[in-house]
């Protein structure tokens, strides 16, 4: 098989290098593990022989995660609706549609909100040797505690790309160590990430924890895990719990890498779960996808009117809705209903829709009135190009407990945009109108 081209697609304004391999019936997006180079892969002939088994029964398209081997470094840590997104841009780029979806490892959490947030493009889902949450939790014991975990990778970090690392990394898999080996793996080492990457991965990986996406997960799931794997299969089995209708396969041996070991069990649980869903030939219509809705309202907007009369208020109404579909329009919001000074959109992120409603809190206060905003994330059904559903129900009520100027959120959302650097104000429990149970809400702190 002849070498693919590297090309590059645009992410935002960062360059993400994938690669298309062969030319199956279907689509299998191959989300990596933490570090990859897709050009230095077809060097090693473990992976080499991996990804064009692959390739033999889907046109696979590879890619390397923002900051790691041929993308572009960034600066900062991005956090995961961002990484997120770049599943979608190689997608545009390499003109899929649609297509299995496989998250490895640490792309596994990615790989999952892809699918739960456009499972129109999501045929079916393969969660490979990860895991929700990748450090100890409430409710999630399989793990050491973030700090054994940080302490850990910053060590990783110290000896990255060394030949100590490679052999230790060569033992961990069950692999034989010759010269050559720990040569070449050091060397991939060095063109995956920096140690500073490393690190910023590692920090980034130990807030991840997408159990609250876990339910809203519509799509077919496989979940595929080895039974040594040094990441628990215990908490793989939680997850696979936790999604509608997943399958999950345990496989014996313990290699964390997909191509050492039995790839070639790998190789097929993976297609023949695929195959059938991909080339049946039909695409299921989606009741339902994961959804940040936003609500704002002007507060104290009858006084408002009537100081300034009917003409008056008509046209500062024209102002803020027009800020308000600017900064929409900015975050890629989508308005749904405009119901006198009250807005309600969705997105497709909660950190973008956060960040929308600062935004538009700042943008309307220079009018001088302030809006109070509330911001929720869950399964919303799909009707008729809107949104409905406890989700929206749940994020109306969190915006009608806001203060003046304030952008409030629930747990949920909290959660999911960990590691984004939104930083919040804990506003305790509160009971939501018509919706069974108490919810912590949170305010988004202002930037220091």
């Amino acid at each position: 098989m002849e070498l693919p081209e590297t090309r590059y697609a645009r992410s935002g304004d960062v360059s993400i290098a994938y690669q298309v391999v062969g030319e199956g019936p279907f689509d299998l997006v191959w989300t990596p593990g933490a570090f990859s180079n897709v050009e230095l892969a077809w060097e090693e002939p473990a992976q080499a022989r991996f990804r064009r088994a692959l390739a033999s029964f889907a046109r696979l398209i590879v890619f390397d995660k923002r900051g790691t081997g041929l993308s572009d470094r960034v600066a900062g840590i991005p956090d995961l609706e961002t990484r997120m997104d770049d599943i979608r841009a190689v997608m545009d780029a390499a003109g899929s549609e649609r297509g299995a979806i496989v998250g490895v490892s640490e792309g596994g959490p990615m790989a999952l909100l892809f699918a739960a947030t456009y499972p129109e493009r999501a045929q079916a889902l393969v969660l490979y040797g990860s895991l929700p949450r990748f450090v100890r939790g409430p409710g999630f014991p399989w793990r050491q505690p973030k700090h054994e975990y940080l302490a850990e990778c910053a060590d990783d970090a110290r000896r990255w790309g060394t030949e100590e690392a490679a052999r230790e990394m060569l033992e961990s898999q069950g692999q034989d160590v010759t010269p050559e080996k720990l040569e070449w793996w050091a060397r991939r080492q060095r063109l995956s990430a920096s140690p500073g990457a490393v690190e910023q991965l590692a920090r980034m990986n130990a807030e991840i924890d997408v159990r609250p996406v876990l339910p809203t997960v519509r799509v077919p799931t496989l979940v595929l895990h080895r039974l040594e794997d040094h990441l628990p299969i215990e908490g793989a089995r939680w997850m696979s719990a936790q999604i509608p209708g997943a399958r999950m396969i345990e496989l014996p041996g313990g290699p964390h890498i997909p191509s050492f070991g039995d790839w070639e069990s790998v190789v097929a649980a993976i297609r023949d779960f695929v195959s059938p869903i991909c080339t049946a030939g039909v695409q299921a219509e989606h009741e339902s996808v994961l959804a940040t809705v936003l609500f704002t309202d002007i507060v104290g907007s009858t006084a408002k009117a009537a100081e300034l009369g009917d003409r008056g208020w008509r046209e500062l109404l024209e102002q803020h809705h027009a800020r308000i579909r600017q900064q929409l329009a900015a975050f890629r919001g989508i308005e749904l209903d405009t119901a006198g000074d009250g807005f309600f959109a969705r997105f497709d992120g909660p950190a973008r829709a956060i960040r929308c409603a600062t935004a538009i809190t700042e943008s309307v206060h220079e009018l001088g009135i302030d809006v109070r905003a509330g911001l929720h994330t869950g399964e919303c059904e799909l009707l008729d190009n809107k949104v409905a559903g406890i989700a929206v129900s749940i994020g109306a009520r969190v915006a009608a407990q806001a203060r003046p100027g304030e952008v409030l959120v629930s747990q949920t959302v909290k959660d999911l945009v960990a590691g984004s650097g939104l930083a919040f104000e804990d506003r305790g429990a509160a009971e939501l109108k018509g919706v069974p149970g108490e919810w912590r809400l949170y305010a988004v702190a202002a930037p220091a």
